[in-house]
């Protein structure tokens, strides 16, 4: 053999080394392709859209007490399969909903044993991955503590993200939950105040935008957040060691065969694919059937206008009057309700809101040993037995539902009481919304009487900060893009009140107009919501705000995002049956206008509407005001 052919075989077999296989996975449309390699023995990723890479080279893998499975890896094979799914549900921005995708099982070993599968779904905008942990001979459970699994972003991107909170931090110790302001258009290598970022987390990549996030978690697993460590690779991250104020690990014990939360990555060069996606239900199962036909729709709430002292017998009596002359399915009677009204008279109360045709949600504390959190009903859902005894009463009652707050991080202990608060509800009939919380990860599909989670600075800022009131619509204009865009938010807003104050003469005072409330009733996706609305809004304020407040759905059968930026403005429409409702808000002076059938702002259309989204002969009706329209066709 002459010396050139030893080496060209040589540099062959190294080569051949160091990069065993490459596996390229397809979206549907062709136009998507994932490659995953194991250069090294180490399992990497890549994503790219059109020839454009959204996800460049990215490391994958995961760390436990009982193997490392981050290196020394081979890809054996690979199996591919189309995937093509319709499901309905109700609760989220799309009632009938179909799922294709590429699903693509790649079989990993590990000194030629297998060891784990790392199973990619690929959509045309949509990617998602997750680990299916094997077990050995000897091996059948593990404590997995980490994962490489990492996100790399193209050069020059921009970040939108939400910084997580230091633990047992804020208000009574309470945090992190979700609930600090984004920063908007900044530069990537940063880490948030130290300890990364809450999913979901949004990018503005030179040739379009990235959602990253995480779905399928629960009591099986811990949530995770986003961390950066210096430049554009951002990676997943356990949670804190002080959350639950230090108790529990921050690791997950699982049993073998295990199947991690899918990490979620929605692209696109506009920003429609992430406000439309439906990637976090496509991806998950029901984990139990409903116990009966849950029901949706509006509500009111004292709390957010009256605080504490609100929440007793005649104020809540007055409020469920409130909500019978609107129609409204519920009233929420918020803390200290136990020690203000006290369970006999909540019975009374109970039986004179059904007399009305109106349902209660109660609120209560998760609290057991991880925060300070005073409010009352304490130690009511943290424990089985005091839980069940406690919903038994309610389901007596005819309580509709629950808004359980003040949940104490993302360790695995707190997902697992999560998942528990939720299965138990079903039993007796009992729709849960959560505050003070994680987000929701598939939670709308994955359980059946599941509602609502905050995860979100949300409408109590506005009564206790005027600076947030000032910043409402910087604000609102974000949530559709990021935190709406993957789970239901729970808000409680779209007051139409000129102050927070129950004279409604004091008080912080609201910036924005009242088409922007209708606006957001719309735009803040929850398939029930408590409005922040008063009884005395049926003679203060605008008869054709109130009759909108009446009539505007909170389900939805289809959305469609038509133009904005995150914290600039926002719009879109969505249907409920044949009904159309197109809203937009503002954070700026450009105004939103509606002319012969065409939607501006400023000089640029925005979208001709006739034929787009209603028949030529529908007349719609037009609200507008400089920071929101409003245009309904029924």
């Amino acid at each position: 053999m002459r010396f050139h052919d030893r080496l060209v075989l040589i540099i062959f077999l190294l080569v051949s080394k160091s990069v065993l296989a490459v596996n390229r996975i397809t979206s549907p449309d062709s136009r998507t392709v994932v490659t995953v390699g194991d250069t090294n023995g180490r399992l990497t990723y890549e994503v790219c859209r059109d020839g454009t890479a959204y996800i460049r080279q990215s490391s994958l893998g995961v760390k436990a007490n009982a193997f490392d499975l981050t290196q020394g890896l081979a890809i054996a094979s690979c199996d591919t399969k189309a995937v093509k799914q319709d499901y309905t549900l109700k609760t989220t921005k799309r009632s009938n909903i179909t799922y294709e995708a590429t699903e693509a099982t790649l079989h990993i070993e590990k000194d030629g044993k297998k060891v784990m599968d790392v199973v990619f779904s690929v959509g045309n905008n949509d990617v998602a991955y997750r680990y299916i942990l094997l077990p050995s001979r000897d091996t059948k459970v593990a404590v997995v503590e980490g994962e490489t699994s990492g996100f790399t972003l193209p050069e020059g991107t921009k970040t939108f993200l939400c910084p997580q909170s230091k633990p047992m931090t804020g208000f009574a110790r309470t945090a992190p939950s979700y609930e600090t302001q984004y920063t908007l258009d900044d530069d990537m290598g940063k880490n948030g105040w130290g300890e990364g970022y809450t999913f979901p987390c949004l990018f503005n990549t030179p040739d379009g935008w990235v959602l990253i996030s995480e779905t399928g978690t629960d009591g099986g697993y811990v949530g995770c957040r986003l961390l950066n460590d210096g430049g554009a690779n951002y990676r997943i991250g356990f949670p804190q060691a002080a959350e639950m104020n230090g108790f529990g690990t921050t690791t997950a014990a699982v049993s073998l065969p295990c199947a991690t939360p899918w990490r979620t990555i929605t692209f696109g060069s506009t920003l429609a694919p992430i406000v439309e996606t439906t990637a976090a239900n496509n991806l998950v199962e029901e984990k139990y059937k409903a116990s009966r036909q849950y029901e949706y729709g509006k509500g009111s709430w004292s709390w957010i206008i009256g605080m504490d002292q609100s929440c007793n017998f005649d104020e809540q009596k007055r409020y469920i009057d409130f909500s019978a002359a609107m129609g409204y399915r519920s009233v929420l009677v918020d803390a200290l309700w136990d020690k203000q009204i006290g369970y006999k008279r909540m019975e009374e109360l109970a039986r004179y809101a059904k007399s009305k045709g109106v349902g209660l949600f109660l609120w209560y504390n998760s609290n057991g040993s991880w925060n300070d959190a005073p409010q009352s009903p304490l130690h009511k859902m943290d424990r089985s037995s005091a839980r069940r005894q406690e919903m038994a009463w309610m389901q007596r009652n005819g309580i509709l539902g629950i808004k359980v707050d003040f949940f104490g991080g993302d360790k695995q202990p707190m997902m697992q009481l999560y998942e528990d608060i939720l299965t138990d509800a079903n039993e007796f009939g009992l729709e849960v919304i959560f505050h003070g919380c994680t987000l929701p990860r598939g939670w709308e599909r994955m359980y059946p009487n599941y509602v609502a989670s905050e995860a979100v600075l949300a409408s109590e800022n506005l009564h206790f900060s005027q600076g947030m009131c000032d910043a409402e619509a910087r604000n609102a204009c974000i949530h559709p893009f990021i935190r709406n865009a993957v789970g239901s938010m729970d808000f409680g807003g779209s007051t139409l009140n000129k102050y927070y104050n129950a004279d409604n003469q004091h008080g912080t005072q609201r910036r924005t107009s009242d088409v922007f409330a209708m606006a957001t009733a719309v735009i803040f996706q929850s398939s029930v919501q408590h409005f922040a609305l008063a009884p005395n809004n049926l003679t203060d304020a605008p008869e054709w705000a109130i009759n909108f407040m009446k009539q505007v759905p909170t389900t939805w059968d289809e959305t469609r995002f038509i133009d904005g930026y995150p914290g600039k403005y926002c719009v879109m429409a969505r249907r409920s049956g044949t009904s159309w409702y197109i809203v937009g808000i503002n954070a700026d002076d450009t105004p939103l206008t509606y002319e012969k059938g065409k939607l501006k702002r400023g000089k640029k259309v925005l979208a001709e509407l006739p034929g787009n989204f209603f028949d030529k002969k529908a007349k719609p009706v037009i609200h507008t005001a400089n920071d929101a329209i409003v245009v309904t066709v029924q």
